[in-house]
Protein backbone atom coordinates (compact mmCIF):
# COMPACT_ATOMS: atom_id res chain seq x y z
CA UNK A 1 0.00 0.00 0.00
CA UNK A 2 1.39 3.57 -0.89
CA UNK A 3 0.80 6.25 0.40
CA UNK A 4 1.32 9.56 -2.14
CA UNK A 5 2.65 13.27 -0.37
CA UNK A 6 -1.36 14.37 0.00
CA UNK A 7 -2.55 11.13 1.60
CA UNK A 8 0.06 12.00 4.78
CA UNK A 9 -0.33 15.64 3.87
CA UNK A 10 -1.61 16.00 7.61
CA UNK A 11 -2.39 14.29 10.88
CA UNK A 12 -6.40 13.74 9.79
CA UNK A 13 -4.81 12.36 6.59
CA UNK A 14 -2.33 9.98 8.87
CA UNK A 15 -5.12 9.35 11.27
CA UNK A 16 -7.21 8.06 7.25
CA UNK A 17 -4.20 6.21 6.31
CA UNK A 18 -4.45 3.93 9.50
CA UNK A 19 -7.92 3.21 9.09
CA UNK A 20 -7.28 1.87 5.28
CA UNK A 21 -4.31 -0.36 6.72
CA UNK A 22 -6.41 -1.78 9.98
CA UNK A 23 -9.03 -2.82 7.20
CA UNK A 24 -6.69 -4.75 5.57
CA UNK A 25 -4.70 -6.40 8.25
CA UNK A 26 -5.55 -9.61 7.04
CA UNK A 27 -4.24 -9.45 4.02
CA UNK A 28 -0.69 -8.81 5.36
CA UNK A 29 -0.44 -5.10 4.04
CA UNK A 30 3.41 -3.34 3.81
CA UNK A 31 3.01 0.39 3.51
CA UNK A 32 4.93 2.86 1.83
CA UNK A 33 4.61 6.56 1.99
CA UNK A 34 5.79 9.61 0.51
CA UNK A 35 6.99 12.76 2.17
CA UNK A 36 4.53 14.98 3.79
CA UNK A 37 3.02 16.85 0.71
CA UNK A 38 5.17 19.99 -0.47
CA UNK A 39 8.39 19.12 1.67
CA UNK A 40 10.23 17.53 -1.50
CA UNK A 41 9.81 20.83 -3.26
CA UNK A 42 10.75 23.21 0.26
CA UNK A 43 13.91 20.71 0.13
CA UNK A 44 14.93 21.46 -2.83
CA UNK A 45 14.46 24.98 -3.19
CA UNK A 46 16.64 25.39 0.08
CA UNK A 47 19.24 23.50 -1.69
CA UNK A 48 18.99 25.92 -4.92
CA UNK A 49 19.42 28.91 -2.11
CA UNK A 50 22.09 27.34 -0.71
CA UNK A 51 23.81 26.89 -4.46
CA UNK A 52 22.97 30.41 -5.04
CA UNK A 53 24.88 31.69 -1.54
CA UNK A 54 21.66 33.19 -0.59
CA UNK A 55 21.41 32.26 3.42
CA UNK A 56 17.76 31.93 3.62
CA UNK A 57 18.22 28.52 2.78
CA UNK A 58 18.26 28.73 6.77
CA UNK A 59 14.74 29.19 6.76
CA UNK A 60 13.81 26.34 5.29
CA UNK A 61 15.14 24.39 7.95
CA UNK A 62 13.59 26.20 10.46
CA UNK A 63 10.03 25.47 7.68
CA UNK A 64 10.65 21.86 8.11
CA UNK A 65 10.99 21.34 11.44
CA UNK A 66 8.50 23.20 12.25
CA UNK A 67 6.00 21.12 9.62
CA UNK A 68 7.03 18.24 11.60
CA UNK A 69 7.04 19.45 14.62
CA UNK A 70 3.50 19.69 14.74
CA UNK A 71 2.07 17.03 13.08
CA UNK A 72 3.93 14.75 15.87
CA UNK A 73 2.70 17.18 18.22
CA UNK A 74 -0.97 16.67 17.20
CA UNK A 75 -0.24 12.62 16.39
CA UNK A 76 1.08 11.19 19.59
CA UNK A 77 0.74 11.69 23.44
CA UNK A 78 3.68 12.73 25.08
CA UNK A 79 5.85 9.80 26.42
CA UNK A 80 8.95 8.36 25.22
CA UNK A 81 7.90 7.58 21.22
CA UNK A 82 6.84 11.39 20.87
CA UNK A 83 10.15 12.07 22.38
CA UNK A 84 12.03 9.64 20.36
CA UNK A 85 10.34 11.18 17.09
CA UNK A 86 10.98 14.52 18.36
CA UNK A 87 15.06 13.79 18.80
CA UNK A 88 15.20 11.92 15.31
CA UNK A 89 13.43 15.41 13.97
CA UNK A 90 16.21 17.07 15.61
CA UNK A 91 19.07 14.83 14.57
CA UNK A 92 17.78 14.94 10.62
CA UNK A 93 17.03 18.37 10.77
CA UNK A 94 20.75 19.15 11.54
CA UNK A 95 22.12 16.79 8.73
CA UNK A 96 19.78 18.65 6.46
CA UNK A 97 21.40 22.22 7.87
CA UNK A 98 25.23 20.84 7.17
CA UNK A 99 24.63 19.48 3.50
CA UNK A 100 22.94 23.30 2.79
CA UNK A 101 25.78 25.04 4.65
CA UNK A 102 28.55 22.49 2.32
CA UNK A 103 26.26 23.67 -0.94
CA UNK A 104 26.59 26.91 -0.02
CA UNK A 105 30.41 27.34 1.07
CA UNK A 106 31.41 25.38 -2.18
CA UNK A 107 29.06 27.12 -4.20
CA UNK A 108 28.43 23.37 -5.75
CA UNK A 109 25.17 21.21 -6.04
CA UNK A 110 26.05 17.58 -7.41
CA UNK A 111 23.37 15.19 -7.77
CA UNK A 112 24.56 12.77 -5.17
CA UNK A 113 24.35 15.87 -2.47
CA UNK A 114 21.13 16.51 -3.85
CA UNK A 115 19.33 12.94 -3.58
CA UNK A 116 21.03 13.28 -0.34
CA UNK A 117 18.32 16.61 0.81
CA UNK A 118 15.78 15.36 -1.10
CA UNK A 119 15.21 12.52 0.69
CA UNK A 120 15.26 13.18 3.54
CA UNK A 121 10.95 14.38 3.66
CA UNK A 122 10.74 10.35 2.88
CA UNK A 123 12.94 9.97 6.13
CA UNK A 124 11.16 11.95 8.33
CA UNK A 125 7.28 10.92 7.48
CA UNK A 126 7.80 7.32 7.35
CA UNK A 127 9.31 7.03 11.09
CA UNK A 128 5.90 9.33 12.32
CA UNK A 129 3.67 7.00 10.09
CA UNK A 130 4.90 3.74 11.72
CA UNK A 131 4.56 5.70 15.25
CA UNK A 132 1.13 7.01 14.50
CA UNK A 133 0.25 3.60 13.05
CA UNK A 134 1.47 2.03 16.71
CA UNK A 135 -0.40 5.05 18.93
CA UNK A 136 -3.51 3.54 16.79
CA UNK A 137 -3.45 0.03 18.00
CA UNK A 138 -1.94 -1.27 14.06
CA UNK A 139 1.32 -3.03 15.57
CA UNK A 140 4.27 -1.51 12.97
CA UNK A 141 7.90 -0.76 12.57
CA UNK A 142 9.93 1.43 10.39
CA UNK A 143 12.11 -0.08 8.09
CA UNK A 144 14.42 2.04 6.14
CA UNK A 145 14.87 1.65 2.72
CA UNK A 146 18.07 2.41 1.82
CA UNK A 147 18.79 -1.12 3.80
CA UNK A 148 15.66 -2.61 1.68
CA UNK A 149 16.28 -1.00 -2.23
CA UNK A 150 20.01 -1.43 -3.57
CA UNK A 151 19.87 0.81 -6.79
CA UNK A 152 22.64 1.50 -9.20
CA UNK A 153 24.48 4.95 -9.40
CA UNK A 154 22.78 6.97 -11.46
CA UNK A 155 22.04 9.60 -8.61
CA UNK A 156 18.61 11.34 -9.58
CA UNK A 157 17.10 9.05 -11.50
CA UNK A 158 17.99 5.80 -9.99
CA UNK A 159 16.93 1.92 -11.29
CA UNK A 160 16.16 -0.30 -8.11
CA UNK A 161 18.40 -3.72 -8.69
CA UNK A 162 15.64 -6.33 -8.44
CA UNK A 163 18.33 -9.20 -7.71
CA UNK A 164 19.42 -7.52 -4.39
CA UNK A 165 16.05 -5.86 -3.39
CA UNK A 166 14.78 -9.01 -3.71
CA UNK A 167 17.54 -10.46 -1.35
CA UNK A 168 17.50 -7.50 0.95
CA UNK A 169 13.55 -7.33 1.33
CA UNK A 170 13.40 -11.26 2.36
CA UNK A 171 16.13 -10.05 4.90
CA UNK A 172 14.32 -7.21 6.65
CA UNK A 173 10.55 -7.23 5.33
CA UNK A 174 9.41 -10.45 4.88
CA UNK A 175 9.90 -11.38 8.45
CA UNK A 176 8.16 -8.41 9.71
CA UNK A 177 5.13 -9.48 7.40
CA UNK A 178 5.10 -13.09 9.22
CA UNK A 179 5.05 -11.93 12.40
CA UNK A 180 1.74 -9.95 11.30
CA UNK A 181 3.42 -6.71 11.85
CA UNK A 182 3.10 -3.67 9.34
CA UNK A 183 6.45 -2.75 7.68
CA UNK A 184 6.50 0.99 6.82
CA UNK A 185 8.87 2.40 4.34
CA UNK A 186 9.78 5.26 2.99
CA UNK A 187 9.20 5.33 -0.97
CA UNK A 188 11.31 7.40 -3.14
CA UNK A 189 15.03 6.72 -1.79
CA UNK A 190 17.53 3.73 -1.86
CA UNK A 191 21.08 3.05 -1.61
CA UNK A 192 23.67 2.43 -3.90
CA UNK A 193 25.64 -1.44 -3.05
CA UNK A 194 28.20 0.76 -1.44
CA UNK A 195 25.32 2.17 0.84
CA UNK A 196 25.67 5.69 -1.00
CA UNK A 197 21.90 7.31 -0.35
CA UNK A 198 20.24 7.44 -3.89
CA UNK A 199 16.59 8.72 -5.24
CA UNK A 200 14.25 7.27 -7.92
CA UNK A 201 13.39 10.14 -9.59
CA UNK A 202 10.36 13.02 -9.00
CA UNK A 203 7.13 9.99 -8.43
CA UNK A 204 9.77 7.75 -7.61
CA UNK A 205 7.13 6.29 -4.27
CA UNK A 206 5.44 4.41 -7.18
CA UNK A 207 8.38 2.80 -7.78
CA UNK A 208 9.65 1.92 -4.40
CA UNK A 209 6.59 0.28 -4.07
CA UNK A 210 5.75 -1.54 -6.83
CA UNK A 211 9.60 -2.95 -6.37
CA UNK A 212 8.79 -4.20 -2.99
CA UNK A 213 5.76 -5.85 -4.02
CA UNK A 214 7.46 -7.47 -6.75
CA UNK A 215 10.68 -8.78 -4.39
CA UNK A 216 7.82 -9.89 -1.83
CA UNK A 217 5.47 -11.79 -4.74
CA UNK A 218 2.85 -9.43 -3.29
CA UNK A 219 -0.75 -10.29 -4.36
CA UNK A 220 -1.42 -6.58 -5.30
CA UNK A 221 0.19 -3.64 -5.24
CA UNK A 222 -1.82 0.09 -4.18
CA UNK A 223 -1.20 2.90 -5.21
CA UNK A 224 -3.41 5.20 -2.74
CA UNK A 225 -3.50 9.14 -4.38
CA UNK A 226 -6.27 12.01 -4.22
CA UNK A 227 -7.95 11.24 -7.31
CA UNK A 228 -10.35 8.36 -8.12
CA UNK A 229 -8.89 6.40 -10.59
CA UNK A 230 -7.05 6.63 -13.75
CA UNK A 231 -9.30 8.89 -15.77
CA UNK A 232 -10.28 9.18 -19.54
CA UNK A 233 -7.86 12.61 -19.70
CA UNK A 234 -6.44 14.66 -16.41
CA UNK A 235 -9.93 16.05 -15.16
CA UNK A 236 -8.34 19.43 -14.40
CA UNK A 237 -8.34 20.11 -18.50
CA UNK A 238 -11.29 18.12 -18.58
CA UNK A 239 -14.03 18.63 -15.93
CA UNK A 240 -16.15 15.87 -18.22
CA UNK A 241 -13.32 13.04 -17.35
CA UNK A 242 -14.31 9.87 -16.71
CA UNK A 243 -12.88 7.06 -14.27
CA UNK A 244 -11.39 4.15 -16.51
CA UNK A 245 -12.23 0.51 -14.14
CA UNK A 246 -9.60 -1.28 -15.77
CA UNK A 247 -6.75 -1.25 -17.85
CA UNK A 248 -4.29 -3.07 -19.26
CA UNK A 249 -0.61 -2.91 -18.27
CA UNK A 250 0.56 -1.74 -22.37
CA UNK A 251 -2.43 0.92 -21.66
CA UNK A 252 -1.38 1.88 -18.17
CA UNK A 253 2.46 2.48 -19.06
CA UNK A 254 1.40 4.58 -22.14
CA UNK A 255 -0.73 7.12 -20.22
CA UNK A 256 2.06 6.81 -17.74
CA UNK A 257 4.93 7.76 -19.72
CA UNK A 258 2.73 10.06 -22.00
CA UNK A 259 1.74 12.25 -19.51
CA UNK A 260 -1.38 11.27 -16.92
CA UNK A 261 -0.02 11.84 -13.78
CA UNK A 262 -1.72 9.53 -11.58
CA UNK A 263 1.41 7.03 -11.75
CA UNK A 264 5.23 7.11 -12.15
CA UNK A 265 5.77 5.50 -15.56
CA UNK A 266 8.29 2.64 -14.19
CA UNK A 267 5.85 1.90 -11.72
CA UNK A 268 4.33 -0.69 -14.18
CA UNK A 269 7.97 -2.87 -14.96
CA UNK A 270 8.37 -4.64 -11.65
CA UNK A 271 4.68 -5.45 -11.61
CA UNK A 272 4.45 -7.18 -15.27
CA UNK A 273 7.45 -8.67 -14.87
CA UNK A 274 5.59 -10.33 -11.84
CA UNK A 275 2.37 -10.32 -13.35
CA UNK A 276 1.52 -8.52 -10.42
CA UNK A 277 -1.65 -6.42 -10.46
CA UNK A 278 -1.89 -2.85 -9.67
CA UNK A 279 -5.06 -0.95 -7.84
CA UNK A 280 -5.06 2.71 -8.09
CA UNK A 281 -7.35 4.13 -4.88
CA UNK A 282 -8.40 7.42 -3.62
CA UNK A 283 -7.29 8.12 -0.04
CA UNK A 284 -9.93 11.11 -0.20
CA UNK A 285 -12.66 8.97 -0.99
CA UNK A 286 -12.08 5.13 0.41
CA UNK A 287 -15.25 4.10 -1.27
CA UNK A 288 -14.45 4.47 -4.71
CA UNK A 289 -13.89 1.25 -6.82
CA UNK A 290 -10.26 2.78 -8.60
CA UNK A 291 -8.95 1.72 -11.36
CA UNK A 292 -7.54 -2.08 -12.09
CA UNK A 293 -3.98 -2.58 -14.07
CA UNK A 294 -3.91 -6.14 -14.70
CA UNK A 295 -1.86 -8.28 -17.31
CA UNK A 296 -5.30 -9.10 -19.65
CA UNK A 297 -8.42 -7.51 -19.67
CA UNK A 298 -12.13 -8.26 -20.61
CA UNK A 299 -12.37 -6.79 -24.39
CA UNK A 300 -8.46 -6.59 -25.55
CA UNK A 301 -9.42 -7.70 -28.98
CA UNK A 302 -11.72 -4.78 -29.72
CA UNK A 303 -10.46 -1.41 -31.24
CA UNK A 304 -11.43 1.23 -29.06
CA UNK A 305 -9.73 4.62 -27.63
CA UNK A 306 -9.19 4.56 -23.26
CA UNK A 307 -7.89 7.43 -22.73
CA UNK A 308 -6.13 10.88 -23.99
CA UNK A 309 -3.12 11.67 -22.34
CA UNK A 310 -0.18 14.65 -22.95
CA UNK A 311 2.66 16.15 -22.09
CA UNK A 312 4.23 19.56 -22.45
CA UNK A 313 7.66 20.56 -22.49
CA UNK A 314 8.72 18.28 -25.67
CA UNK A 315 11.25 19.73 -28.38
CA UNK A 316 10.76 17.89 -31.68
CA UNK A 317 14.39 17.48 -33.41
CA UNK A 318 14.18 17.23 -37.67
CA UNK A 319 17.15 15.53 -39.74
CA UNK A 320 17.36 15.53 -43.10
CA UNK A 321 20.34 14.32 -45.76
CA UNK A 322 19.80 13.18 -48.99
CA UNK A 323 22.75 11.17 -49.49
CA UNK A 324 20.88 9.02 -46.64
CA UNK A 325 18.50 7.89 -49.74
CA UNK A 326 19.36 3.39 -50.08
CA UNK A 327 22.20 3.81 -47.80
CA UNK A 328 22.54 1.74 -44.46
CA UNK A 329 23.90 2.62 -41.19
CA UNK A 330 23.00 5.97 -41.18
CA UNK A 331 20.05 5.83 -38.56
CA UNK A 332 22.37 3.45 -36.08
CA UNK A 333 24.82 6.96 -36.28
CA UNK A 334 21.90 9.27 -35.26
CA UNK A 335 20.95 7.22 -32.36
CA UNK A 336 24.66 6.54 -31.21
CA UNK A 337 24.88 10.51 -30.75
CA UNK A 338 21.42 10.11 -28.45
CA UNK A 339 23.13 7.44 -26.56
CA UNK A 340 26.11 9.30 -25.89
CA UNK A 341 24.74 12.58 -24.77
CA UNK A 342 21.84 10.12 -22.31
CA UNK A 343 18.97 11.23 -24.37
CA UNK A 344 15.85 9.30 -24.54
CA UNK A 345 13.64 9.43 -27.69
CA UNK A 346 9.52 9.52 -27.30
CA UNK A 347 8.38 9.41 -30.90
CA UNK A 348 10.57 8.44 -34.15
CA UNK A 349 8.81 8.94 -37.68
CA UNK A 350 11.09 8.51 -41.26
CA UNK A 351 11.32 8.66 -44.42
CA UNK A 352 13.90 7.92 -47.14
CA UNK A 353 15.97 11.06 -46.96
CA UNK A 354 14.81 12.11 -43.18
CA UNK A 355 14.21 11.21 -39.69
CA UNK A 356 12.06 13.38 -37.02
CA UNK A 357 11.73 12.39 -33.17
CA UNK A 358 11.35 14.03 -30.15
CA UNK A 359 12.43 14.37 -26.78
CA UNK A 360 11.37 15.36 -23.48
CA UNK A 361 14.83 17.47 -22.25
CA UNK A 362 14.65 20.30 -24.44
CA UNK A 363 18.20 21.32 -22.29
CA UNK A 364 19.73 18.47 -24.33
CA UNK A 365 18.40 19.63 -27.36
CA UNK A 366 21.37 22.43 -27.91
CA UNK A 367 24.04 19.76 -27.72
CA UNK A 368 22.34 16.89 -29.78
CA UNK A 369 21.99 19.36 -32.20
CA UNK A 370 25.72 20.46 -32.56
CA UNK A 371 26.47 16.90 -33.01
CA UNK A 372 24.19 15.97 -35.09
CA UNK A 373 24.99 18.96 -37.86
CA UNK A 374 27.78 16.48 -39.26
CA UNK A 375 25.16 13.87 -40.43
CA UNK A 376 22.52 16.53 -42.21
CA UNK A 377 20.33 19.26 -42.04
CA UNK A 378 18.71 19.54 -38.18
CA UNK A 379 16.14 21.92 -37.10
CA UNK A 380 15.03 21.89 -33.60
CA UNK A 381 11.19 23.09 -32.66
CA UNK A 382 11.20 23.65 -29.21
CA UNK A 383 7.93 25.14 -27.09
CA UNK A 384 5.95 21.29 -28.49
CA UNK A 385 3.21 18.68 -27.05
CA UNK A 386 2.85 15.24 -27.31
CA UNK A 387 -1.01 14.31 -27.26
CA UNK A 388 -1.68 10.35 -27.09
CA UNK A 389 -4.50 8.26 -27.54
CA UNK A 390 -4.37 5.33 -25.84
CA UNK A 391 -6.11 1.86 -25.73
CA UNK A 392 -6.34 -1.04 -27.96
CA UNK A 393 -6.41 -3.06 -31.32
CA UNK A 394 -5.95 0.32 -32.74
CA UNK A 395 -4.37 -1.65 -35.78
CA UNK A 396 -7.74 -3.43 -35.99
CA UNK A 397 -10.06 -0.24 -36.07
CA UNK A 398 -10.92 0.97 -39.18
CA UNK A 399 -11.48 4.77 -39.48
CA UNK A 400 -9.75 5.83 -36.31
CA UNK A 401 -7.06 7.51 -37.66
CA UNK A 402 -10.11 9.21 -39.62
CA UNK A 403 -12.08 10.59 -36.71
CA UNK A 404 -9.07 11.87 -35.01
CA UNK A 405 -7.63 13.92 -37.76
CA UNK A 406 -11.03 15.11 -38.48
CA UNK A 407 -11.48 16.05 -35.17
CA UNK A 408 -8.53 17.83 -35.08
CA UNK A 409 -9.14 19.69 -38.51
CA UNK A 410 -8.66 23.02 -37.28
CA UNK A 411 -5.07 21.94 -35.32
CA UNK A 412 -1.66 21.92 -36.71
CA UNK A 413 -0.02 18.50 -36.27
CA UNK A 414 3.22 18.49 -37.11
CA UNK A 415 4.38 14.78 -36.72
CA UNK A 416 2.80 11.80 -36.46
CA UNK A 417 3.62 8.08 -34.77
CA UNK A 418 1.21 5.21 -35.13
CA UNK A 419 1.38 1.49 -35.94
CA UNK A 420 4.71 0.95 -33.99
CA UNK A 421 2.32 0.27 -30.99
CA UNK A 422 -1.33 -1.57 -30.97
CA UNK A 423 -1.91 0.53 -27.64
CA UNK A 424 -0.86 4.20 -28.91
CA UNK A 425 -1.48 7.06 -31.34
CA UNK A 426 0.63 10.21 -30.71
CA UNK A 427 1.09 13.12 -32.66
CA UNK A 428 2.64 16.57 -31.67
CA UNK A 429 1.07 20.00 -32.23
CA UNK A 430 2.28 23.27 -30.70
CA UNK A 431 2.17 23.12 -26.97
CA UNK A 432 -0.33 26.40 -27.27
CA UNK A 433 -2.59 23.86 -29.33
CA UNK A 434 -2.32 20.88 -26.46
CA UNK A 435 -5.19 21.45 -24.63
CA UNK A 436 -7.59 22.36 -27.47
CA UNK A 437 -6.52 19.23 -28.96
CA UNK A 438 -7.60 17.49 -25.56
CA UNK A 439 -11.05 18.87 -25.69
CA UNK A 440 -11.81 18.20 -29.16
CA UNK A 441 -10.65 14.17 -28.81
CA UNK A 442 -12.56 14.21 -25.69
CA UNK A 443 -15.68 14.93 -27.01
CA UNK A 444 -15.48 12.80 -30.35
CA UNK A 445 -14.32 9.55 -28.71
CA UNK A 446 -16.11 9.94 -24.72
CA UNK A 447 -18.75 12.71 -24.39
CA UNK A 448 -20.68 11.14 -26.93
CA UNK A 449 -20.73 7.71 -26.05
CA UNK A 450 -22.36 8.18 -21.80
Amino acid sequence: MKFGGTSVGSPERIRSLAERVRERLTQHPVVVVSALSGVTDLLVRGAQLALARDSDYESVVFQVLDRHHAAIRELLPAGPAQTRLLDHLEATAAELRALYTGVYHLAELTARTLDAISGIGERLSYEIVASALDHLGVAARAVDARGVIVTDETFGRATPLMDETTTAAARTVRPLVEQRVVPVLPGFIGSTRKGVATTLGRGGSDWSAAAIGAALGADEIQIWTDVDGMMTVDPRVVPSARVIPEVSFDEAAELAYFGAKVLHPATIKPAVERGIPVRILNSLNPAAPGTLIAGRVEGAERGEPRAIAFKKGIAVILIAQPRMLMAYGFVARVFEVFDRHRTPVDLIATSEVSISLTVDDPQAAPAVQEELASLGDVKVLGTMAIVSIVGRGFIRQPGLAARVFQALREVNVVMISFGASDVNLSFVVAEADAERAVHLLHREFFEGAR
